[in-house]
């Protein structure tokens, strides 16, 4: 068995950190709102755009996605093969999600996996966005469209005979992305789920 390159260790931990970065905490906490404390809890852009409007939002959506590419690009410039380059990008999702800066919790993981999937396999990554955006604009849930993308994204991945990394790496994304969705899941049976545009 190949050992794993000390290179790609340093910069799946580094890519850890980056995503962790609590991009919605911060931007929440410099209008004097804890987003731990509102709505969902979660460090997300969701969870601003229902506390603090869309101007926030976009600017926490956009940076979360960017965790995402900035992690796979960060090792592909170190000269990773692709699956090291990708595991890279899995880990800044995980950061996103279990940050040390907000005592391991943070967001769903949505824009992150998206960033991160965008720049594994761009087909996948077009495909889950716009059948999940289509989805969010039918039903205003910002969650059924999450879990829609994410199944998309595991039936897509398999379609496009992608490598059996590939594979790998995008179901753990997307299987994450419905576990974390899954209190989300009880409200949409229960009704209880609220819709795009409604306040915290």
């Amino acid at each position: 068995m190949r050992a794993v390159p000390f290179i790609a260790i340093v910069a799946v931990l580094v890519s850890y950190l980056l995503g962790s970065i609590p991009a919605a905490a911060w931007v929440a906490r410099s209008r004097g709102i804890d987003i731990r404390k509102i709505g969902s809890g979660n460090s997300g852009a969701t969870n601003v755009l229902r506390s603090l409007g869309k101007g926030p939002a976009l600017v926490v959506a956009i940076f979360d996605i960017l965790k995402g590419v900035l992690a796979v690009l960060l090792g592909r410039a170190l000269g990773l093969d692709a699956p090291y380059a990708a595991l890279c990008g899995v880990a800044a999702v995980l950061g996103h999600n279990f940050s040390p800066f907000l005592g391991f919790r943070g967001g769903k993981g949505v824009a992150t996996s998206f960033g991160v999937l965008a720049m594994i396999n761009p087909v996948v990554g077009a495909v889950t966005f716009v059948l999940a955006i289509f989805c969010m604009w039918l039903t205003r849930f910002v969650s059924a469209g999450s879990i829609m993308g994410a199944a998309t994204a595991l039936v897509v991945i398999l379609i496009v005979s992608a490598p059996l990394w590939m594979i790998a790496m995008t179901s753990f994304l997307a299987l994450l992305l419905i576990w974390q969705h899954r209190e989300n899941v009880k409200k949409l049976q229960e009704g209880r789920e609220r819709r795009l545009g409604e306040k915290a």
